[in-house]
């Protein structure tokens, strides 16, 4: 049997209030939780505390692998860069109130530079780190530059910090092309936490997104490899059920989180 922990991403209940999507996950069976910002900014426009938050996950004995999602740190424009970086230290406070290891940081879509990126990325790594929490680099499928393993870790290596780290995902290894054969390169510790997910055989990659994603077994992701690598590198940390489907987001928070963690343990512990 495998030695990972099982996380929620938030994303996957999404119109749920944050106080109960911890709830919800705790009574589901998750370790942890992933919470994304933009849950975090609504819950103090509300007039709530921080400190709530990170209560409520402790009360339900959860942990945060990560936040998500830092943007603006890879900015050329000098106006933009101030503005972007000023709220990642915003959010990066948040994590680490909330009591975040990671957070997560996402690349622009489009016009990156790789050795530009490597720069940024470890500067906020060196801010992130003062702060209290290591800001993770993410691929995504559907950008031009940064969507695969091998794009990140060109990042991460230039950065020349031994901290950097990746968000692993079969399913923007899928959408990018990159496939799953990069994680080999991968020690676990450069691992922040591992999405899981899977996709529909059709559109074909090229043309799905975000809500096209299914739960793990119902696609076409040969996840089972995909875990079986995770495996021969030694990771044992947190796998995060990450959805974006309105279906599910209709039906009750609960039984959509029980269905996902079971889906996930029937192939990482299978």
């Amino acid at each position: 049997m495998a030695n990972f922990r099982y996380s929620l991403n938030s994303s996957t209940i999404k119109p749920t209030p944050i106080l109960e999507k911890i709830r919800v996950a705790a009574e589901a069976g998750y370790a942890g939780i992933e919470l994304w910002h933009a849950d975090i900014d609504l819950h103090i426009e509300q007039g709530r505390a921080v400190e709530e938050i990170r209560r409520a996950v402790d009360d339900h004995g959860l942990e945060v692998p990560t936040t998500v999602m830092l943007k603006g740190w890879c900015e050329s424009d000098e106006s933009a860069d101030v503005a972007g970086m000023a709220d990642c230290r915003r959010r990066m406070e948040h994590a680490v109130v909330v009591g975040a290891k990671f957070a997560v940081a996402g690349p622009p879509h489009s016009g990156v530079d790789l050795d530009f990126a490597a720069e940024r990325y470890g500067r906020l790594l060196e801010i992130g780190i003062e702060m209290g929490v290591r800001p993770a680099m993410e691929y995504l499928g559907f950008a031009q530059e940064v969507n695969s393993i091998a794009d990140a870790l060109r990042i991460m290596d230039g950065s020349g910090h031994s901290e950097a780290t990746i968000v692993l995902d079969p399913f923007h290894d899928f959408r990018g092309g990159g496939g799953h054969d990069d994680v080999a390169k991968l020690r676990p510790e450069q691992i922040a936490v591992c999405h899981f997910d899977d996709a529909p055989a059709s559109p074909p990659p090229q043309e799905q997104s975000d809500p096209d994603r299914v739960m793990p077994g119902d696609g076409v992701i040969e996840l089972e490899r995909f875990v079986g690598m995770l495996k021969q590198i030694g990771y044992s940390g947190f796998i995060s059920l990450e959805l974006f489907r309105e279906d599910l987001w209709q039906q009750d928070p609960l039984e959509v989180a029980k269905k996902g963690l079971a889906a996930m343990h029937a192939i990482c512990e299978g």
